[in-house]
């Protein structure tokens, strides 16, 4: 039979009642139960939601669950050093991080601790974890690109600074590459982001190659990666997201620009559920409790891009959830659906099928980046989505076996270059000259009687051609930004230049 924490509350109440003045009794605070990395706590009054706690050995809680008889406290260490009975202080500050210039390049625990060997790190402030995100007046309109290399995102699901964008799909189908290849190529935008990746849940050894490959190419030097692994306790798991947040919040005040990557909220759900069943709170849909969404959506709402007068930093989120079977209609992906400004939906067929990134066109929607897209780019992709919509209804139709028209075959062809055109290898983000160039050849059927498997190699020779006899067109796009008719000539040119010499090489190897 187990005691009640009430009876035990009233014991201890008993029997402490005549030997510490009421003053006291407010501020420390007595362990009733400990187990399972939470505790119930006797004799906290004046307690903040929020709040941290001090423990003997020194370890942390903080106070969530605010009940008539007792405190309930999720600890952020090891639970089996707590004792029952053991002293618990205030410290009359809610949860807060370190945060500053010191934090970029190195790898975090969700306390802001180092974790990667590097030695101690030197903050000069901090930031509580969880704050109001910007009212509507704070914030201006997300109009500024940002662009994350990959064609098949940035010509057709485009991402605006100040965007919340889901990355969705089932486990195995490059979600996370999606978001590591963004924070890549942002080693050559103009007024570079900080780059902030929290992986809630991972294993260690996929933190330390997303780490290794970060180093490998150079992204360190404006990254932070905050770890909740898979080892570590549910209430370090469910705090590391906003840790995380936190820190970009510091550089976004200050003017700069963040991306942050939450990888990935559905275990930072599965832990929050972990710590509420255990705090007793009553479960609602799916075990989840009743306040899952407001869980995430205090998360997201503090991505945007702020007004001029507040110095126009920016923070966009780039979250991740995985589905189970590709069902996107489950309970934590439509929550998260809901809160974003659109999602990029990668499927396990096109995964497997060897299309890569697997972007699915139909069910992928960006509802904000359309106005901050890089305007060469909208020009020229402005047909793709639309295209390669119709060869998806057509390629299933014909699979049927019958006969098609001229025209319908056109499209058949058209569609099968466009796919193999908006395939990218990972790590291999393509700067926006390139996309644009690459984008307007095959949507203007310079690749159209390409063989299928020549139009890889048409893509990589394309652009070493254009950089070494046309680099002055590039430099125009790049700065122009806009496609004119005078550009639009010249593009049109080299590119039919270009055909011509692919096609002559291909005879002669025939030959």
């Amino acid at each position: 039979m187990s005691i009640k924490p009430e009876e035990i509350t009233r014991v201890i109440k008993e029997q402490i009642e005549g030997f510490e003045p009421e003053s006291a009794m407010k501020e420390v605070g007595y362990v009733l139960q400990v187990g399972d990395g939470i505790a119930r706590l006797y004799g906290l009054q004046n307690v903040l939601a929020g709040e941290m706690l001090k423990f003997p050995h020194g370890v942390y809680g903080i106070a969530l669950n605010l009940e008539r008889e007792n405190v309930g406290c999720v600890l952020l260490g090891e639970d089996y050093l707590i004792r029952e009975g053991d002293q618990v202080q205030r410290t009359n500050r809610i949860m807060e991080v370190p945060v500053g210039d010191a934090l970029v390049g190195r790898v975090v625990n969700a306390l802001g601790q180092p974790i990667d060997g590097k030695g101690p790190i030197r903050t000069h402030g901090s930031r509580p974890v969880e704050v109001v995100a910007p009212g509507v007046v704070e914030r201006q309109p997300v109009r500024e690109p940002m662009q994350t290399g990959l064609k098949a995102v940035d010509a057709m699901i485009p991402i605006g600074r100040g965007q919340r964008e889901l990355i969705v799909g089932d486990r195995q189908t490059g979600k996370t590459a999606i978001a590591i290849d963004a924070i890549i190529h942002q080693k050559n935008e103009p007024n570079r982001p900080i780059c902030i990746y929290v992986a809630v849940g991972q294993k260690q050894s996929t933190v330390a190659q997303v780490v290794q490959k970060l180093t490998h190419f150079g992204a360190m030097e404006y990254t932070i990666v905050v770890s909740a692994s898979a080892s570590e306790s549910a209430p370090l798991q469910f705090l590391a997201p906003y840790a995380g947040c936190a820190m970009g919040e510091e550089f976004m005040w200050a003017g700069k620009h963040v991306l942050c990557v939450y990888d990935d909220l559905s275990k930072h759900a599965a832990a929050y559920r972990q710590l509420s069943l255990l705090l007793r709170r009553p479960p609602g849909r799916e075990a989840y409790p009743g306040d899952v969404f407001y869980l995430h959506s205090r998360l997201l709402e503090r991505a945007c891009k702020l007004s001029d007068k507040n110095k126009g930093g920016s923070l966009t989120a780039l979250p991740i959830i995985e589905t189970q079977a590709g069902d996107v209609s489950s309970y934590i992906p439509t929550n998260v659906i809901s809160i974003t400004d659109g999602q990029i939906y990668l499927e396990s067929g096109l995964f497997h099928s060897g299309v890569r990134p697997a972007v699915n066109v139909g069910l992928s929607v960006s509802r904000v980046g359309g106005n901050a897209q890089v305007k060469a780019v909208k020009q020229v992709a402005g047909k793709l989505r639309l295209e390669l919509a119709q060869y998806n209804e057509l390629a299933a139709f014909a699979q049927f076996g019958s006969d098609l028209d001229k025209a319908s075959q056109a499209q058949l062809v058209r569609g099968q270059r466009l796919v193999e055109v908006l395939k990218q290898p990972q790590y291999q983000p393509l700067s926006m000259p390139h996309q644009v160039l690459v984008i307007f050849s095959a949507v203007n059927g310079f690749v159209d009687d390409i063989p299928l498997s020549a139009v890889r190699r048409f893509e990589e020779e394309l652009y070493a051609f254009m950089d070494k006899h046309h680099a002055g067109l590039m430099a125009d796009i790049k700065q122009k930004k806009i496609i004119d008719d005078s550009l639009n000539r010249r593009l049109t040119d080299a590119v039919a230049r270009f055909k011509e010499q692919f096609e002559l090489l291909n005879q002669k190897s025939k030959i």
